[in-house]
């Protein structure tokens, strides 16, 4: 593998200031001190319960919203003025969680897909252009009669593959996948994410992909990110992390995946976490997770844990990671 990775995300924070009084504001770190790194051709998968901001990651990577703090790398070199990330952006795209709400119901697929073709002027005529709207089509499986029809006139499945099409149509290196699966049913979501795999061996795709589904971020992922609370807990290859998942709340996420074998399901104990996710605008001390750890002690109210290689390339953040493993 390439050792110098396609996208390195360095102290990454993203904190939204909430009125909670009068001219009071206090910062809700949605992403607060996360790192890691993204090699080319691989899938990194990022998981955690909903509210974790495994999304906000995404999107300020894109730079959809503007970084608090940290820094975020593409090819070595830094992400810094406006017109380095007008340049990251024609090689980055997000496929977005709900194919309902992020298709414009005004524009037909051939104008939905064209959009960024247009934003970044990629074709020298208008049968070009209409060419690369066809091509893309049927490279997720649409028709070419479904071209000038609007999105409505779809199933979720099928909008879905027209929001992967819009999103590969600048030819993208590296696609931040939000969730792109959980709004489809189960017999959909199969069929995506084998075209996310086919797609990602045709075109040299690099994805970031995010998802609180276990089951399908293991089938597409190379190494897997575990958030918990706006901090990065867990880091490490797809199998490894579900073989000996480390840390406590790893344990429990990984405990909760149901088993196709009852036999095997019977054995599994199911770790059962305590008391509720804490509010990220009053997050605890320390360790975020610590509120509902059985394992915390005095250390984990005082400084939060740092990120540290166990294993190779196996990292954890966890005052205590040795006397519970």
């Amino acid at each position: 593998m390439n050792k110098q990775p396609l996208v390195e995300v360095r102290n990454l924070k993203e904190y939204f200031y909430v009125n909670t009084g009068l001219l009071k504001s206090t910062p809700l770190k949605a992403v607060d001190d996360v790192s890691f790194a993204v090699h080319k051709g691989e899938t990194l998968g990022l998981v955690g319960e909903s509210g974790c901001g495994k999304t906000t990651v995404g999107r300020t990577l894109l730079h959809l919203y503007k970084p608090t703090g940290g820094e975020i790398w593409f090819n070595g070199k830094q992400i810094k003025t406006r017109q380095d990330v007008r340049e990251f952006r024609q090689k980055t795209a997000m496929v977005f969680q709900d194919p309902y709400s992020s298709l414009n119901p005004r524009m037909t697929v051939s104008d939905i897909i064209g959009e960024p073709l247009d934003v970044h002027k990629l074709y020298s005529n208008k049968q070009e252009r209409q060419e690369k709207i066809l091509e893309l089509m049927n490279r997720v499986g649409l028709n070419s009669e479904h071209a000038n029809r609007y999105a409505h006139e779809f199933s979720g499945g099928q909008r879905q593959r027209i929001g992967i099409a819009r999103s590969l149509s600048v030819d993208p290196e590296f696609v931040v996948c939000d969730e792109p699966v959980s709004a489809l049913d189960v017999s959909i979501q199969a069929q995506v994410i084998n075209m996310f795999d086919e797609l990602q061996d045709e075109m040299g795709l690099t994805y970031l992909f995010i998802a609180h589904d276990l089951l399908v971020v293991r089938h597409i992922s190379d190494r897997i990110a575990v958030m918990y609370l706006g901090k990065l807990v867990e880091l490490a290859d797809a199998n490894e992390i579900y073989d000996h998942p480390l840390h406590p709340y790893s344990k429990s996420l990984i405990s909760a995946v149901p088993l196709p074998d009852p036999k095997r399901a019977r054995e599994n104990k199911r770790i059962v976490l305590a008391g509720d996710i804490p509010s990220p605008l009053n997050a605890p001390s320390g360790c975020p997770f610590r509120t509902r750890c059985p394992y915390a002690t005095d250390a984990c109210a005082e400084t939060m844990p740092e990120l540290k290689e166990l294993s190779t390339g196996h990292f954890v953040a966890c005052h205590n990671v040795e006397k519970i493993n």
